[in-house]
């Protein structure tokens, strides 16, 4: 095995990009650009390698842009209702759009204008101008006159205005072409059976969809092993047929990350090291004039370093410059703790409350591809700061359409899968409306609400006094604001287990046995606030539970850790259960409800939830998950 160094760099993510760029500057990369000559219909995104000049003039013809008559507009002086000019056969001539304008004729009177008197008389009460209704030679593009410039991206208008000024084939810069190489032993092809340790090799795909959408072709080649001769091969071979070479996991400093080494055997390893998060073991270098890139193999740390390095990296090998994403400024709504010494690029959702745009982070993990997917935008942290803090206001760039944004339907608070459903109705039947959730708890959903940083809250407090549930607390923290309280579901809370529940868990009162492992949810959670009850009843200590302080944010998210060993059982709901085949102990009953604040009751994207809410096909899909009650589905419970 071939010895391997540590990081050679840490570089601030400018400084690094100055390094990769300047070296690439000086190595001509960006000035060797091939030229191929193609058909016009199929240059779509394309970049032209020319000045395209128009070779004919467009219209070629003096064509009548009416259907109507031809005149020559002097016989038509003086015409009106009182005096109307009559013309003979032989001074008009019929003619359709885009017919040629008959010789000694210089207008076209609409159809509509002229009165048939006979077949060879027509009488016209308005004058006809001069080149009145003509479309004339060059109307549109006149021979020679240049349609679009050298290097400019073709779009669908682009093509119509080249053809019509009588090209077929047009010179463009060839595409670059990237080779992909998939390391790492532990991969496995989408669709092949899984064992514990596979990891589906799905990155090149999203590399192949990323290079594809900048204008780039991508070579995806054979996965390899960790196998530092295998590795070094591989890029050699790609050397041969690309532009330049990606090599996907094997950046960073583990004792199989042979991708530094290659590329600096190879060639010359620029930085090693770029003092951002997630993404920091990026590797740039250049090997036989050609720029290899290491990206790190977790999803969220290749999809960013590919934006980071390779989109500016593609852009510039076309000629064409980056543009930054569209930003906004917007409030902070919970409090995100970052290490001082990097960049970081917390993935987000973003709502527009009243007038003001508001942020909650995802998770931040480097392994969760779905952040992405459910990302709005990127909120940058700078290297020197410790974080953010909940009310400051941030800029945030854009990953979906502002307006796409405003439409946006925010819930923030307890997490249940029937908000997933609900969001995905919404989209089905409002593709113009999103629902946003963010999976606080209960209590964080309150206090969302109390800062008016949603429209919504989904919550389930179960007060101990009264026994009722959310409006004891909706009138304790939020007495100053009204609220509309609309039922989701009545749903079923119990302890969630194995298949087969081999630990023979009965209820509540085993999660004291030393042989339980248990998986909590967070401080503020509803189903948190019901075990805490529960326990209090059979005078049982959190200190006596293995994993009360052990926390997850969601119900799947505890049912995924019973699922996959890490814990015996934890309390959920059913449909999370049934979700992932596992078994259900029922504990309690109880209502989730929608606290919505009433300034938004009444707001249009609002009213269509609730409409969806109400819905049958809303109430069966909730009946198929198990578990539900919806007989007050989508009914007002209360407002205060």
């Amino acid at each position: 095995m071939k010895k391997k160094d540590i990081y050679l760099d840490a570089l601030p993510l400018e400084e690094a990009k100055d390094v990769f760029f300047g070296e690439l500057e000086r190595a001509g990369i960006f000035s060797k650009k091939s030229v191929e000559e193609i058909n016009v219909s199929e240059s779509l995104g394309r970049i032209t390698a020319e000045p395209i000049f128009a070779r004919i003039s467009s219209p070629h013809y003096n064509a009548a842009a009416v259907d109507g008559i031809a005149v020559l507009s002097d016989r038509t002086y003086g015409a009106s209702e009182t005096t109307p000019v009559i013309l003979s056969k032989g001074e008009f001539e019929v003619v359709d759009t885009g017919d040629p304008l008959p010789p000694n004729t210089d207008s076209v009177i609409m159809m509509e204008d002229v009165n048939f008197v006979s077949d060879e008389k027509v009488e016209i009460i308005f004058p006809a101008l001069p080149w009145q209704n003509v479309r004339l030679i060059g109307e549109d593009v006149v021979a020679t006159e240049l349609i679009v410039p050298e290097n400019h991206r073709l779009r669908p208008q682009d093509i119509g205005a080249i053809l019509a000024g009588g090209h077929v084939k047009i010179k463009v810069y060839k595409k670059p072409v990237f080779a992909i190489i998939p390391t790492g032993t532990e991969l496995v092809n989408p669709g092949e059976e899984l064992k514990p340790g596979d990891i589906i090799e799905y990155n090149s795909k999203v590399f192949k969809a990323l290079l594809a959408e900048w204008g780039a072709e991508a070579l995806i080649f054979e996965k390899h092993k960790d196998d530092y001769s295998l590795i070094k091969e591989a890029v050699e071979k790609a050397l041969k047929v690309a532009d330049g070479v990606i090599i996907n996991a094997g950046s960073s400093a583990g004792r199989e990350d042979f991708t530094a080494n290659i590329i600096k055997d190879l060639g010359k390893l620029l930085v090693h090291g770029v003092s951002i998060k997630p993404g920091k073991p990026v590797i740039l270098g250049l090997v036989e004039n050609k720029p290899v890139l290491g990206i790190p193999g977790y999803p969220v740390s290749a999809f960013l370093t590919m934006e980071l390095f390779a989109k500016p990296l593609v852009l510039r090998m076309q000629g064409q410059s980056f543009t930054e994403r569209e930003k906004i400024r917007a409030i902070c709504t919970r409090r995100i703790v970052s290490s001082i010494g990097s960049e970081e690029f917390v993935r987000v959702k973003i709502g527009k409350i009243g007038d003001e745009f508001v942020v909650s982070p995802l998770h931040r993990g480097a392994g969760t591809i779905t952040s992405l997917v459910r990302a709005d935008g990127i909120l940058r942290i700078p290297a020197n700061k410790e974080g953010i803090e909940a009310g400051d206001c941030v800029e945030v760039e854009l990953l979906k359409d502002k307006k796409e944004i405003e439409n946006t339907v925010v819930i923030i608070g307890s997490h249940d899968v029937a908000i997933d459903i609900l969001a995905n109705e919404v989209k089905r039947r409002y593709p113009e409306i999103n629902l946003s959730s963010a999976n606080v708890g209960s209590m964080g959903g309150i206090m969302a609400l109390k800062r008016k940083e949603a429209h919504a809250a989904g919550m389930h407090l179960l007060d101990v006094d009264t026994g009722e549930y959310n409006i004891p607390y909706i009138r304790r923290y939020l007495r100053d604001e009204k609220i509309v309280l609309v039922n989701l579901a009545f749903r079923e809370q119990g302890l969630i287990v194995m298949k087969g529940n081999p630990k023979n868990i009965k209820g509540i009162e085993d999660l004291k046995r030393k042989d339980i492992t248990f998986v909590n949810r967070q401080k503020g959670a509803g189903t948190r606030l019901l075990l805490d009850l529960k326990l209090k009843q059979l005078n049982i200590s959190p200190e006596e539970i293995r994993g009360y302080d052990r926390e997850e944010f969601t119900h799947l998210a505890v049912a995924a850790q019973v699922a996959g060993g890490t814990a015996d059982c934890g309390l959920g709901i059913l449909s999370a259960a049934k979700a992932l085949d596992l078994d259900f102990i029922p504990v309690s009953p109880e209502r989730y409800d929608l606290a919505i604040l009433y300034e938004y009751f009444e707001m249009e994207a609002v009213q269509k939830v609730l409409e969806v809410l109400r819905s049958v096909e809303f109430k069966e899909k909730l009946k198929v998950l198990g578990g539900y009650d919806t007989s007050l589905t989508g009914e007002i419970i209360g407002g205060d």
